[in-house]
């Protein structure tokens, strides 16, 4: 297996799917196709407490939209498995009884409230808190009495007293002085091994040869290679990536805003944008271009282009790509991707069972997923096609950031009566006179036209020079597109007037015409 590179992904289900975690995931995945080499997914939920189903589900689910399909996993399973390290109990024994059984670990019966208070201790007179060691040479009599008694222990590691050095696929060479680690513990029982056991059993037994994780993992190294020489483990390779900061420098957290992929999704951004712009989060190709495929991204994608400084998470940078991404979608696309947030948001509903043809609300927006094309305009009950939906979002292509704004910009398009005051009207200084003149007259130009005819082109031949003919094109142009969606600002009267039809496009301009008697 260490002839070919097998890189790994090992989340934990404490929480949803983080953009940092995803980070990684995706620099792994880089790197595994890159070397033609194997990408798994090993899910570390020995924190029974706080790990869950759901975030587990979570975790996958986000992996598949973002298309960072594992080869070994879960629910792939390889020659490595089980993937989930609660099923690995008896792996582990193995491993921490040799350990035992070879003298390089020992059995620790000191009280937490001493560690701990021996710890806070040495930090406040400037020392590393190490273990004491006090544990480390107790006759097998005194460990035997001990576990009789039914005292709680912890297994430590027998450190021994070396320079521990690796080169990082990042960093270059990185050094630690193993006296400044001290005895760390490896495991709460013979079944409960921590971190930094369990993580190089994993490795080892899963064939992994490289390990591209965050940097927060860097002293976490020298403990792992040092339980890998205890066991005779040949040592991986090490390259630990830039943290993500926020625009203040700080490390990513929520007070930044959204921090899950998930929450990404919801708000409307597409996978392309997302791994586009993950991507450059400590990396560049080193060239002006902007916008990678993944699968551009593999060929372009090597650790020696990886930066060491922290990463800056640049929302506006997100946002253009987002754009960028939605303008290359087709109208039919597109639509299908808006669908999902119109319905939540009450506008339609889906003539077929919502169950079964609309995405799960947390990961609105799934790309390639069939729905209904008929649906029932909520407010009116009319019925209406995929098509008229495809004309309402494709006016606002160019100015969609995300997906989410959709139903706030074309909610006009579904509403049986618009409700809007009536200042919105007037143009500039505008008396209502004028208002209702300017609205008499437009109704007026439009009832002549056929509804075959009633096309954005005949709509500006017809109206365009009765509005030169005003002084101030504002004076009709304002008033018609206020009546037909009641908003300061919108696509073109033109434009709307074409998707919304003659009759309603009348209509409307009538309910206005009202409001200003």
């Amino acid at each position: 297996m260490a002839d070919k590179v097998r890189v790994r992904i090992a989340p934990s289900p404490t929480g949803k799917f983080h953009i940092g975690t995803a980070r990684t995931a995706l620099f792994n995945y880089l790197f595994a196709k890159k070397n033609k080499g194997t990408f798994v997914l090993r899910i570390e939920d020995t924190d029974e407490k706080r790990s869950t189903k759901e975030f587990e589900e979570d975790i996958l689910q986000g992996l598949e939209w973002l298309g960072l399909q594992w080869d070994e996993g879960p629910d792939k399973e390889g020659d490595s498995g089980p993937y989930r390290q609660s099923q690995r109990s008896t792996v582990y024994r193995k491993y921490i009884e040799r350990l035992l059984r070879e003298d390089k670990a020992y059995y620790c019966f000191c009280p937490f409230e001493e560690l701990e208070a021996r710890r806070e201790y040495l930090i406040s007179i400037g020392q590393p808190p190490i273990y004491s060691e006090k544990c480390r040479n107790l006759s097998a009599e005194e460990i035997k009495k001990n576990i009789a008694l039914g005292m709680p222990y912890i297994l430590r590691l027998k450190t021994p007293k070396k320079t521990v050095s690796f080169e990082d696929g990042i960093r270059g060479k990185i050094e630690f002085d193993s006296s400044l680690i001290g005895d760390f513990s490896l495991a709460k029982g013979m079944d409960a091994p921590l971190y930094n056991l369990a993580v190089v059993i994993d490795d080892y037994e899963m064939g992994i040869t490289d390990v591209i994780r965050g940097e927060d993992h860097i002293s976490n190294t020298p403990k792992q290679m040092l339980v890998q020489e205890a066991l005779g483990f040949p040592q991986v390779k090490y390259a630990h990536l830039p943290l993500i900061l926020g625009q203040d420098k700080s490390k990513l957290s929520k007070r930044h805003g959204a921090v899950s992929v998930s929450e990404y999704k919801e708000k409307g951004y597409l996978a392309e944008s997302l791994i586009n712009f993950m991507a450059f989060l400590g990396w560049n190709p080193g060239t002006e271009k902007e916008a990678f495929t993944l699968e551009e991204l593999v060929e372009e994608f090597s650790l020696e282009k990886v930066q060491k400084g922290g990463a800056v998470f640049n929302i506006k940078k997100l946002d253009y790509l987002n754009g960028f991404y939605i303008r290359q979608k087709s109208a039919r696309d597109l639509a299908q991707l808006c669908i999902p947030y119109l319905i939540s948001s009450g506008l339609v509903t889906p003539k077929l069972e919502i169950q079964t043809t609309v995405p799960k609300v947390e990961f609105l927006g799934t790309s390639g997923v069939e729905l209904s094309n008929e649906f029932i305009v909520n407010e009116s009950g009319k019925e209406i096609g995929i098509e008229f939906i495809e004309k309402a979002v494709s006016l606002y292509k160019e100015r969609l950031v995300t997906l989410s704004e959709i139903s706030e910009l074309t909610d006009f398009f579904f509403k049986e009566k618009l409700d809007y005051p009536k200042e919105l009207l007037s143009w500039k200084q505008m008396t209502s006179f004028e208002v209702y003149d300017s609205l008499d007259w437009t109704e007026k130009v439009l009832g002549k036209i056929s509804l075959k005819d009633f096309k954005k082109e005949t709509l500006e031949k017809e109206l365009i020079p009765m509005a030169q003919e005003m002084g101030d094109r504002g004076k009709l142009l304002w008033p018609l597109r206020a009546a037909l969606t009641g908003k300061k600002a919108s696509a073109g009267p033109f434009e709307v007037a074409e998707v919304l039809g003659k009759e309603k496009t009348v209509k409307r301009i009538q309910e206005a015409k009202e409001l200003i008697k």
